[in-house]
């Protein structure tokens, strides 16, 4: 069930996916991520090509650059293993294949690999990609909604995320989290009870994953919903009318 249900999730929202990779960002990584291997296999280009086949086919890969190729793809398996949001695992895929894309042209020759590598610090510069935009259930908050919310009603309780709006990693949890307060408009005074990550005394961030089973393990949220039953409970029943008294005292 645990698998079941995100991949129905994805399914569903299918055709916005597709819309949003249709973004001209996502589709310049595209080709800038198959580049190596769209020179490798047209013909016409890759006969002009080196290669250190035994059979001279300039038009297949050698063994360097299965082995690459295959480091790539398992690179690729180990971070997405990690990975929440489609937006994490398209970046990886792309980040990856850019990287080993620059290897493979430098090998091949070096004007090519200077070439591909110009192209790539350009468009990192020029080009971001685009926020998140498909189906959110998220309740934007300012320094003073947020005290109103959690004042209104004692029996809910919210999962926010205080973000950074200019940081990628604070966008891609978009789907993680359903308040979310932008503290570069918004200073919050509040105390910190717990960090996840967590810091070690070296100040790196201890590998966290923020999935559904460690938010609600983390957060106790089984705990606070069976908590929130019962005070729910406890308001729905009925309370004598004033001046009337209870059955049992009737019935006496």
């Amino acid at each position: 069930m645990a698998l079941l249900t995100p991949l129905l999730a994805f399914l569903y929202h299918l055709p916005q996916v597709y819309k949003w990779l249709l973004k001209p960002y996502y589709v310049a990584s595209f080709f800038m991520a198959v580049a190596f291997v769209a020179i490798r296999k047209t013909p016409g280009v890759c006969d002009h090509l080196e290669t250190q086949r035994e059979d001279g086919n300039s038009c297949d890969f050698d063994w360097r650059e299965v082995e690459i190729l295959m480091f790539l793809s398992a690179i690729v398996m180990m971070k997405n293993r990690r990975a929440i949001t489609v937006e994490q695992h398209v970046g990886n895929i792309i980040l990856f294949s850019k990287v080993a894309n620059v290897i493979l042209f430098f090998r091949l020759d070096v004007r090519l690999g200077l070439l591909y590598l110009t192209l790539c610090i350009v468009f990192l510069m020029t080009c971001k990609p685009p926020l998140y935009m498909g189906p959110e259930y998220i309740k934007y908050f300012s320094d003073k909604t947020i005290d109103d919310e959690l004042q209104r009603d004692g029996r809910v309780t919210w999962i926010v995320e205080f973000f950074a709006n200019w940081s990628p990693e604070c966008q891609s949890f978009a789907s993680v989290y359903f308040g979310k307060v932008d503290i570069g408009r918004y200073g919050e005074g509040g105390k910190e009870l717990m960090r996840r990550p967590q810091v070690d005394k070296k100040g790196r961030a201890v590998s966290w994953s923020f999935t559904e089973e460690n938010i609600i393990r983390e957060f106790n949220l089984n705990e606070l919903y069976q908590k929130s039953k019962k005070l729910s409970r406890s308001r729905e029943k009925p309370t004598p009318a004033q001046g009337e008294e209870p059955e049992s005292k009737k019935d006496k």
